[in-house]
């Protein structure tokens, strides 16, 4: 059995103001290694503020955003040690891709080989000697993911990866996210694009009016707002109905036929059908979508 993976990032209790505007408020999650975290919020959410927090770009009110333990400016070897990409990432235009990235490893103190590496990891080696004024968004967008890779980091912190990008650009960054993870780096993307999250991430964080609202696997996630709710049908409903009802469970007739339980995993509903020595013929647990989810915590903010 898997242990808990290694906390990579901690936000612990971190708040702050602008003036009469409380961004975030008393913030906490963790995000760990090998794993994809989506951190997903309606538009001034508190999502943006977190990462400039956890970057040292902004300073926090209250609490604390680390990398290990480690605030960001106290790490030996930033770029080494963690690479990001915020939505506003900016290039000098008259610059190649190729020698924006030469500058960034020579500042970083990473061999020029990363240069020609990280431009084919992301696809864009045929137009490495092209100004970047000439670059479509997606290309910049593939640009700034490269110089968030020189180092090689161990944790990657990405602002909408996707905007800018194609639908097989969309495909390449939900493939490089799962590539990351599984090199054991802890991932946080903070994303609008519900349906391609749902695909890409392991762990989900939520925040509305800079509160989080939830936090925890895709999966405990998705359940529902009453807990998880399970879809059984068996070769008599009528007693595993009964069955069910006797141990207090939440029980309704599914339009298609069959049992819907809420608030009851799979497994307990599973166990009480093996006592009874009911067959069944399905046993499913339901989950909302993601969009679903979202909106029932942000309390249907428009992203």
């Amino acid at each position: 059995m898997r242990g808990r993976p290694v906390a990579a990032i901690e936000i612990t209790g971190v708040s702050k103001r602008f003036g009469s505007v409380q961004a975030v408020s008393d913030l906490s999650f963790e995000v760990g290694s090998g794993r994809v975290t989506g951190f997903l919020g309606p538009n001034g959410a508190g999502k943006s503020t977190t990462l400039r927090m956890l970057l040292g770009l902004v300073h926090a009110d209250g609490g604390t955003a680390t990398f290990g333990g480690r605030n960001y400016g106290d790490l030996e070897d930033p770029s080494a040690e963690v690479g990001a990409v915020l939505e506003d990432a900016s290039f000098h235009p008259g610059r190649s891709g190729r020698n924006h990235l030469r500058i960034l490893a020579a500042a970083g103190g990473h061999p020029a080989a990363r240069v020609d590496q990280v431009l084919e990891e992301v696809g864009i080696s045929d137009a490495a000697n092209r100004r970047v004024r000439g670059y479509s968004m997606g290309m910049r967008q593939r640009l700034a993911i490269a110089a968030a890779l020189l180092g090689d980091p161990d944790v990657l912190i990405l602002d909408e990866p996707a905007n800018g990008l194609d639908p097989p650009g969309i495909r390449w960054i939900r493939g490089l996210l799962r590539e990351q993870a599984g090199r054991g780096r802890a991932v946080l993307v903070s994303s609008h694009l519900l349906s391609e999250v749902a695909q890409s991430v392991d762990d989900v964080v939520v925040i509305s009016h800079g509160t989080l609202r939830a936090s925890g696997t895709l999966e405990s996630v998705l359940g529902s707002a009453e807990g998880p709710v399970t879809r059984v049908r068996s070769e008599d409903d009528g007693k595993l109905a009964a069955a069910l009802e006797r141990e207090g469970m939440s029980i309704a007739r599914d339009q298609s036929g069959g049992l819907t339980v809420t608030g009851t995993p799979t497994d307990a509903v599973g166990r009480i059908a093996n006592d009874e020595r009911i067959p069944l013929v399905e046993l499913t647990a339901v989950s909302r979508s993601l969009e679903e989810a979202f909106f029932e915590l942000t309390e249907g903010e428009k992203e």
